[in-house]
């Protein structure tokens, strides 16, 4: 039997979804907090003042919807934020979700998911994203962004603001990054493809044995350091100097003046610096990629299939990754 779906302006401060809902928020929205088991969180960032919810599929214990001070919530009540990322669920219970939110675009947003996938899009304001083992997505946000998963992976497109990532074993794809990256991850790999617009780039990215590959734009303004203790190294730039041939690894120069800063830093895994075509080239489009260069990711925002996709394998210059490349 098909689900019912309600529709009502909210005046309550509390509220309990146990089936298909839509809700409207007349009153003011500044924070948003979401925290679902399996499913899916959408979350949009609009030019209206108002906010909506909708529910469009749940199972097992209702969601609490509150509404208090500017602050909307939409989480169960046995998954705090406080150590979200340790949390189990000592009561077994079968829950699923699946909701998308519409929020005024300066709101700040916080989501967990467990076992579930977020997608964040069109905000301006502070985004905060955790994650167990669901995979994030994340489009056009203007404002500081950080993530922390433990095993999903997260997908960023067209981002201006300072991106902040920490994982165990997620994978990070960078697609059109703002001027600053700092990522850490155990076993995780970390693609960066840096915008040719940005201000002076501030790259930082750290793993134990997951691949780094980065693509710079040309000409490119940034002091480089990248080491690897055991992996291989590629670069596709001349002015910066490889050094090491057994064990250990470096590539070290200065691109341009040098404002940037670019530190790629492995235990085991490789690193590759890769170049982007001169503007005056034409836009680069993906899947299609020049002579000596890798093929891009594919869109990954939600109008697409919400994956990045994995590219052309990479010619001789473009690095050793074996995994998603740019």
């Amino acid at each position: 039997m098909a689900c019912r779906l309600v529709e009502e302006v909210i005046t309550m401060s509390e509220w309990s979804v146990a089936e298909p809902r839509k809700l409207s928020f007349d009153e003011p929205v500044s924070e948003l907090h979401v925290r679902i088991v399996d499913g899916t969180v959408n979350v949009v960032g609009t030019d209206e003042g108002s906010a909506r919810l909708e529910v469009s599929r749940i199972e097992g214990p209702p969601l609490v919807v509150t509404h208090r001070d500017g602050a909307l919530t939409v989480a169960y009540e046995d998954l705090p934020w406080k150590g979200f990322l340790k949390w189990l669920d000592r009561k077994g219970w079968r829950r699923s979700a699946v909701v998308s939110l519409a929020v005024p675009a300066g709101t700040r947003v916080e989501v967990g998911v467990v076992s579930a996938a977020a997608v964040v899009s069109g905000l301006d304001g502070r985004a905060e994203v955790k994650g167990v083992s669901g995979d994030t997505t994340l489009v056009r946000l203007t404002g500081p962004v950080r993530t922390d998963t433990v095993s999903g992976n997260v997908e960023a497109q067209a981002l201006t603001g300072d991106l902040r990532f920490n994982s165990v074993s997620g994978d990070l794809t960078v697609v059109e990054a703002g001027s600053s990256v700092k990522a850490d991850s155990v076993s995780g790999s970390m693609i960066v493809d840096l915008d040719p617009a940005g201000r002076p780039t501030d790259i930082s990215l750290t793993s134990v044995s997951g691949e780094i590959a980065i693509r710079l734009p040309h000409p490119a303004d940034a002091q480089v350091e990248a080491n690897t203790a055991s992996g291989s190294v590629s670069n596709a730039f001349e002015d910066l100097r490889v050094s090491g041939h057994w064990g250990s690894k470096r590539i070290t120069g200065r691109l341009g003046t040098g404002s940037g800063s670019l530190k790629a830093t492995t235990v085991s895994g490789s690193i590759a610096l890769l170049r982007r075509p001169p503007l005056e080239d034409g836009p680069w489009e993906a899947g299609a990629a020049p002579a000596g260069e890798p093929a891009g990711p594919r869109d990954n925002s939600p109008s697409g299939d919400g994956s990045a996709g994995d590219g052309s394998a990479p010619g001789p210059d473009a690095g050793t990754t074996d995994k998603k490349v740019l």
